[in-house]
């Protein structure tokens, strides 16, 4: 019996680790519409939409090298800009988190595999389903390049509720 291994998705030689700005999505399971709706072109967060907020901006807070523009959570997935910086230092921000906390991998895969992680498990225990699925396997990712690419991606991300209805994810 052959064992197939996962065709990785990322892009061949990058060094994920680097700085710089990229631009994530993360879907459901099955893009189930679990976190919220759109509201008159507003995204109104449910109580596992307030989980999954929480979650990305703690991604901040437990990351020293991590900075957050803009994001936003969709009925069933969550786009957002992570931005890389290793120029900041544990000594001057974030000082207030233990060290027990912090991964030792920095890569954006370790970053968004995190977040997953912690927001599956309360969500799961806000709905009272152990070992059940949050998130499709895996998620999108773009290098943002350059200003007009990181302004294009930021613009999409601010109107991305007013678009739900042509929305590739919907």
């Amino acid at each position: 019996m052959q064992i197939q291994r996962r065709k990785s998705i990322r892009l061949k030689n990058y060094d994920y680790r680097q700085e710089g700005a990229y631009y994530i999505t993360v879907c459901t399971f099955e893009k189930i519409e679990i976190f919220g709706h759109i509201m008159d072109g507003k995204m109104v967060l449910n109580d596992i939409g307030k989980i999954v907020y929480d979650e990305w901006k703690n991604t901040e807070k437990l990351r020293p090298n991590v900075l957050l523009d803009a994001f936003i959570v969709m009925p069933n997935h969550i786009h957002g800009i992570i931005i890389m910086n290793w120029s900041m230092s544990d000594d001057t921000i974030k000082n207030d988190v233990p060290n027990k906390f912090r991964s030792p991998s920095q890569t954006i895969g370790s970053i968004v595999r995190g977040f997953k992680s912690v927001s599956t498990k309360r969500i799961n225990i806000y709905r009272n389903s152990p070992s059940r699925y949050v998130w499709q396997r895996n998620f999108h990712d773009h290098i943002i390049r350059n200003e007009k690419d990181f302004n294009r991606i930021r613009e999409y991300i601010n109107n991305n509720p007013k678009q739900w209805d042509y929305d590739q994810y919907h």
